[in-house]
């Protein structure tokens, strides 16, 4: 089992947000939807496959932050991602560096204040 099963990405204001990782990493989100006073969008996610659920977050209680943990995303290549993430207002806050023979890792900063890592092999 999988210690990690949900995470939830602070939002400042969700429709831009949404519009950020929809352009950025190429996903679709489904209907916003209301969990305990705060509006959440879920990330595509198929029960069964490996990873955690997750959703981009808007409530009194999400804070947008460079300075707690870190999600990683994972990509088939960092490079366009980290120029989508540019021209949506991002920032690259570590440059596409090897991890190992065959992983790279890089950060940016999403449309709302958070640190993002992305993951490819």
């Amino acid at each position: 089992m999988n210690l990690i099963a949900h995470v939830e990405i602070p939002v400042a204001d969700l429709d831009r947000a949404m519009r950020f990782y929809a352009l950025v990493f190429d996903v679709r989100f489904g209907d916003v939807v209301t969990v305990h006073g705060s509006r959440m969008a879920h990330f595509p996610f198929q029960e069964g496959s490996d990873g955690a659920s997750g959703a981009l977050a808007q409530g009194e209680v999400y804070v947008p932050t460079k300075n707690g943990a870190i999600v990683y995303f994972s990509v088939a290549d960092i490079e366009p991602v980290l120029e989508k993430a540019v021209i949506q207002g991002g920032k690259v806050l570590f440059p596409k560096t090897p991890v190992d023979a065959v992983q790279f890792v890089a950060e940016i900063e999403d449309s709302e204040g958070n640190r993002i890592a992305i993951l490819s092999a």
